[in-house]
C-alpha cells in the first residue's frame, strides 16, 4: 500500500485538490479558482504520463480559464468589484449554440487525436474534453446548466479511467458526479433566466 501511494502521490494530491475545488464550486466560493489552478497543474503531469493527451490539453485550458473565471466572479456582471455575478440559466437559443459548440470542438479534437497521436480512445477522450471545455466556460459565467454537462462528462470519464487503471481518479470522478448533482440542486435555488 505504501509503495502504491509512493508511486501515485501526485495523482492522489490532484484528486484531493479536485474534491476541494468542487466543494468550493458548490458553495460559490471564489477560492475555487486558485485551487483549480493547482489541480490543473497536477493533472497536466498525470495525463501526460498516462497518454490522455486531450485531457492534458484540457488541463491547460482549465489553467487559463481559471484566471478568466476568477476575474468574472470577482468583478460580477457589471465589471465592478461590488457586483456579484448571479447564477443564470440558458434559454433555447443559447442551448442550441452550446450543443453546436460541443459538437464542433469534439470533431476537431477527435480528428487531431485520431490522426496525430497514439491515443487508444480518441473518440471518448475528445467527447469528454469537448463537454468539459464548454462546462468550464459556463462555470466561469455562473450558468446553472454547467452542472448537467459535468454529470455527463464525469460518468463517461469514470469508464475511461477504469479502463486506464487510474483508480484514484476514478474515485475522484465518482465524487465529482455526486457533487455535480448536489451543486445543481444548490445553484438552482437562486437562478435567473438568461436573456
Amino acid at each position: 500500500m505504501t509503495e502504491w501511494i509512493g508511486n501515485n502521490y501526485i495523482e492522489l494530491f490532484g484528486a484531493v485538490a479536485g474534491i476541494i475545488y468542487v466543494f468550493l464550486e458548490i458553495r460559490q466560493n471564489i477560492w475555487l479558482w486558485p485551487v483549480g489552478i493547482i489541480t490543473s497543474v497536477v493533472y497536466i503531469w498525470v495525463f501526460f504520463d498516462t497518454g490522455f493527451y486531450a485531457d492534458m490539453g484540457l488541463q491547460w485550458y482549465y489553467l487559463i480559464i481559471s484566471f478568466y473565471g476568477w476575474y468574472w466572479w470577482r468583478r460580477g456582471s457589471s465589471g465592478t468589484a461590488d457586483n456579484t455575478l448571479p447564477v443564470t440559466r440558458v434559454n433555447i437559443k443559447s442551448a442550441i449554440v452550446i450543443v453546436s459548440v460541443i459538437v464542433i470542438i469534439f470533431l476537431i479534437i477527435w480528428l487531431i487525436l485520431f490522426r496525430f497521436t497514439d491515443s487508444t480512445i480518441p473518440g471518448w477522450d475528445a467527447f469528454t474534453t469537448a463537454v468539459s471545455i464548454v462546462a468550464t466556460w459556463m462555470l466561469a459565467r455562473k450558468i446553472l446548466e454547467h452542472w448537467i454537462l459535468w454529470v455527463i462528462a464525469d460518468v463517461v470519464s469514470i469508464g475511461l479511467y477504469v479502463y486506464k487503471g487510474l483508480f484514484p481518479t476514478v474515485i475522484l470522478f465518482v465524487v465529482y458526479t455526486i457533487m455535480a448533482v448536489i451543486g445543481y440542486r444548490e445553484w438552482r435555488k437562486g437562478v435567473r433566466l438568461k436573456a
